[in-house]
């Protein structure tokens, strides 16, 4: 990709701003797995289960005597094979992992306290949002049963002709945006809002600005239909006048024609101000909050980072730019497979707050973008550990719980 010729304001490839959950569950240790065992009519299940722990050095986690009869065990495979020889026993079964089929309230909607707005009325009831949303990312999977996806409306400016999602990235966007309230999966914020896929960015989450800026020219194009815009990507630049360059030029005419954009401030623990879209006045700035269970207060365990409950992210840019800070660790999300996934970034932040900025617009059409800034602003509070805030000026925390 070559980089655009106004270096110093602009340079450099965009990429999407997500960061991948760190760790992995792996096999237990020596091939130990989770067994049933049940029993032969007449075996006494406590006295053969301790019986057979002891033979076959198993370690025994339930006894079961009333709907079976029989035990469960942690033991190796081998172990397993031998004792589904022994007479006492009817037969061994692998143990299988099962979960809830219920919907699941992400950390970040519930934080943002998206559950208690008259307007998203997330009562697993498939009611939705009559918003309009532009995804400007990787795509999104435009058959996922938990997502409202205007296909009529897709775009590529990227790679091939699809504007499906390659990636997973553009997906998990969309679903913190509007994930149905259907009792499946997750909710977004603003539930079941029609999301309008515009990829800009290719399976690998890269692209050029080119490619970005005909992402946001078609959201234009369509300023009366889409009320929101989601750009949760970015790369090195500075702030200046809406003459000062192309991107910016683009964003200014987009706003002006009614567009509210709300863009991630990016993942590198540096000045946003170093970053565009995010250093712009006339889009909202979204840095990351750490948060593993969406209550405040802190003390709550990590999950898939490191990072400290109810703190500051510690990879999020900051500064004067910023306008909100969001939930965006640990966030699980919509992803490409019709599958979910749990990220972190700035990325992740910032779909919160164009989740909040639909709801706000679905009661109040005629706002303008600077007017829907001010009124997140408004409703936001202070109620996290602000003095890990890099800057010393601490960002409001989204809430849309009068919204």
């Amino acid at each position: 990709m070559k980089k655009i010729l106004a270096a110093p304001l602009l340079a450099g490839a965009v990429t999407a701003l997500a960061l991948a959950p760190t760790g992995s569950a792996g096999a237990a240790p020596g091939g130990t797995g989770s067994y049933i065992v049940v029993l032969a009519d007449g075996a006494a299940p406590a006295a053969t289960a301790q019986s057979q722990a002891h033979s076959y050095g198993a370690v025994v986690t339930h006894v079961y005597s009333h709907a079976l009869n029989g035990y469960s065990a942690t033991m190796t495979e081998a172990a397993a094979r031998r004792l589904a020889a022994d007479p006492r026993v009817a037969f061994v079964s692998p143990d299988r992992a099962v979960s809830i089929d219920a919907q699941t309230l992400p950390t970040g909607i519930n934080r943002a306290d998206a559950e208690l707005s008259p307007t998203a009325a997330i009562n697993g009831v498939d009611t939705r949002v009559n918003v309009d949303v532009a995804v400007i990312d990787t795509g999104i999977d435009l058959d996922h049963p938990d997502l409202n996806v205007y296909t009529a409306g897709a775009k590529n400016c990227s790679t091939g002709k699809s504007a499906d999602d390659g990636n997973g990235h553009g997906s998990h966007v969309a679903g913190t945006i509007g994930a149905l309230d259907n009792s499946v999966g997750v909710v977004g914020m603003a539930p079941g809002a029609r999301i309008w896929p515009v990829r800009v960015l290719n399976a690998q989450g890269s692209g050029s600005w080119s490619d970005v800026v005909c992402g946001i020219d078609y959201v234009t194009a369509h300023a009366s239909e889409i009320e929101v815009a989601n750009m949760s990507l970015g790369g090195t630049g500075s702030d200046g006048s809406c003459a000062s360059h192309v991107l910016h030029q683009a964003i200014c005419n987009s706003v002006a024609a009614g567009v509210t954009y709300a863009v991630a401030a990016g993942n590198e623990s540096d000045n946003a101000a170093n970053h565009v879209p995010a250093a712009y006045d006339e889009v909202i700035t979204v840095s990351a909050l750490a948060d593993f269970n969406g209550l405040p207060g802190g003390g709550a365990a990590a999950t898939c980072r490191s990072d400290v409950d109810d703190t500051f992210a510690d990879f999020s840019n900051f500064g004067a730019d910023v306008d909100l800070i969001a939930p965006g660790v640990c966030i699980l999300s919509t992803w490409k497979g019709g599958a979910y996934n749990t990220i972190s970034g700035t990325s992740m932040a910032t779909p919160h707050v164009t989740g909040a900025a639909a709801l706000y617009k679905a009661n109040n059409p005629a706002a303008s973008p600077s007017a829907v800034k001010s009124a997140l602003q408004a409703a936001g509070n202070l109620n996290w550990n602000t003095a890990t805030d890099p800057d010393g000026n601490p960002d409001t925390l989204l809430n849309v719980a009068t919204f």
